[in-house]
């Protein structure tokens, strides 16, 4: 089970698309804790210096899907039980 799952699903225009990947961007490159705005509401994330990244295109039936995922491990919780 998920400790929190948020998915957001929006028709953008091209240059409000590149304005997200933008704040993303920003919020990748000081670290640290990053606040992104989504949509009404804002999330803060504890982004490290180390990062896995996956980038996937798939092209068929007339579209073209591209993902790009980012993968950090969750803070250590001291004294929590092994």
């Amino acid at each position: 089970m998920k400790d929190l799952k948020f998915e957001q699903k929006s028709s953008l225009t091209r240059l409000e698309a590149a304005d997200q990947l933008a704040a993303l961007a920003e919020a990748l490159r000081h670290g640290g804790n990053a606040e992104l705005e989504l949509g009404p509401g804002t999330m803060s994330l504890r982004v490290p210096d180390e990062l896995s990244t996956e980038i996937e295109v798939e092209v068929g039936d007339g579209q073209i899907e591209m993902e790009i995922e980012l993968k950090w491990p969750t803070a250590t919780r001291s004294g929590a039980p092994s």
